[in-house]
């Protein structure tokens, strides 16, 4: 049996040590927020916070978590960065088909605890790792930078005919 903090709240759940805390999360806690992607951390959709970092919950084995609190996307709104991500995602219109957003609005939530200003650079640097099939990344940085600074920036895209040359 192992004891988990997940969200502020504390579980007692018999799973196997090297069960993936995503399932255990999913499967046995009950919270399906936090998405299945690709099972190999590549895609981010599976993100979650352990003790504020951004971790990769389908390799993470819930035998190695001891005592770290879990947050995941059904708790990040009551952190203030978590507050300010999630109102940023409304207002710059993020999301497409939603599947991968969990995992974005984690990392990004975890990027402004850890750099309250971030550049394009830091922006790029700590959401690269998270897939977005629709293509919403234009739209991801607008909301970061908005959540970030309190101001709505315009969206702006550079659009090249085939040779490479803006038209």
């Amino acid at each position: 049996m192992l004891s988990l903090s997940v969200n502020g709240e504390s579980h007692a759940v018999d799973v196997s040590a090297d069960m993936p805390l995503l399932w255990v999360l999913r499967d046995v806690i009950g919270l399906t927020g936090t998405k299945f992607g690709c099972g190999i951390a590549q895609c981010g959709a599976c993100t979650v916070h352990l003790d504020g970092q951004s971790v990769r919950s389908c390799v993470l084995p819930v035998g190695t978590i001891g005592n770290k609190a879990i947050t995941t996307i059904e708790a990040i709104g009551n952190t203030p960065d978590g507050q300010k991500i999630q109102r940023a995602w409304l207002d710059v219109d993020v999301v497409q088909c939603g599947y991968c957003q969990p995992g974005q609005i984690m990392s990004a939530t975890a990027l402004l605890k850890r750099s309250p200003n971030p550049s394009d650079a830091d922006i790029d640097a700590a959401m690269s790792r998270n897939i977005c099939r629709c293509g919403t990344y234009v739209r991801i940085r607008a909301a970061i930078k908005q959540a970030a600074t309190g101001k709505l920036e315009a969206l702006q895209t550079v659009v090249t005919s085939p040779e490479g040359t803006e038209p």
